[in-house]
């Protein structure tokens, strides 16, 4: 199957965003949790190390899924690909 000039475009914004918000799951994951140890303040009554481990990671990556989830859809829709969408 060729792939039309549209179909590169989809895929390319998809590849670009995709790497975008790894990116930041890598930051959050590796370099704000190792770091955070030498960060020694409260947050919300807590240590920002142990915060930041607990609850913070979690709350980015969920609003990584979310943001991801919005955008492929408005992607899907500029492109025409939406569900529900005849070819």
């Amino acid at each position: 199957m060729q792939l039309t000039e549209s179909h590169k475009q989809y895929w390319q914004k998809n590849l670009r965003m995709t790497a975008f918000l790894l990116a930041i799951w890598f930051v959050i994951t590796y370099v704000v949790g190792y770091e955070a140890r030498e960060l020694n303040f409260n947050f919300f009554g807590w240590p920002f190390s142990f915060w930041v481990g607990a609850q913070g990671a979690l709350v980015i990556y969920v609003l990584i899924i979310g943001y991801y989830a919005h955008y492929m859809n408005n992607l899907d829709k500029e492109y025409g690909c939406a569900e529900g969408e005849d070819d």
